[in-house]
């Protein structure tokens, strides 16, 4: 039986040979780092202690100066609406 990286094309090795041939670029290389930073705080600790850490690290996809800003909007025209509505 043949393996992997015994094929004509070169196989599993060759693959691994081309790709650490190739550079990475400066896009590649700091979502590496990032990866490795995130992996490295993950060794030794247990998946119960992984969920409850990402719950806890939670962020609202949108800054509070644009839910203000929207409420402004919103309940600002209501307010509008209701004076109108008393004082016409």
């Amino acid at each position: 039986m043949v393996g992997p990286h015994f094929c004509r094309s070169g196989g599993l090795a060759a693959d691994r040979q081309r790709e650490a041939a190739t550079a990475q670029t400066p896009e590649q290389r700091r979502r590496n780092a990032k990866f490795a930073k995130e992996q490295d705080a993950r060794r030794g600790k247990s998946e119960a202690e992984l969920k409850r850490r990402n719950k806890e690290v939670h962020k609202s996809p949108v800054s509070p100066v644009i839910l203000g800003l929207l409420g402004f909007v919103v309940f600002g025209g209501l307010v509008f609406e209701v004076f109108s509505r008393f004082f016409v």
